[in-house]
């Protein structure tokens, strides 16, 4: 299924993945943001597990921002597990 979150705190406005039935991450896009470590968080983490990103990435902090993209993408994958 096709999610798009609307991220806050963070230079990225949205992030847009796919997750299939079994949690795993997909066509993962960030839409703004740093183009370079976006597209790298994207490859890195093309067909985890949600549960295994959100592990890695919750609570990463940018600079003196309280959040991150990773962090963000972390509350967007929790976000699409709690809706399947």
């Amino acid at each position: 299924m096709k999610y798009t979150y609307r991220t806050s705190g963070t230079c990225a406005r949205s992030i847009e993945f796919d997750l299939d039935e079994n949690g795993v991450v997909t066509n993962l896009h960030f839409n703004g943001g740093c183009n370079g470590n976006t597209q790298g968080i994207a490859a890195l983490v093309e067909g985890m597990k949600a549960e295994d990103i959100i592990r890695r990435c919750e609570g990463i902090k940018c600079g003196f921002k309280g959040t991150s993209c990773p962090d963000q993408l972390s509350i967007a994958l929790k976000e699409a597990l709690s809706k399947r």
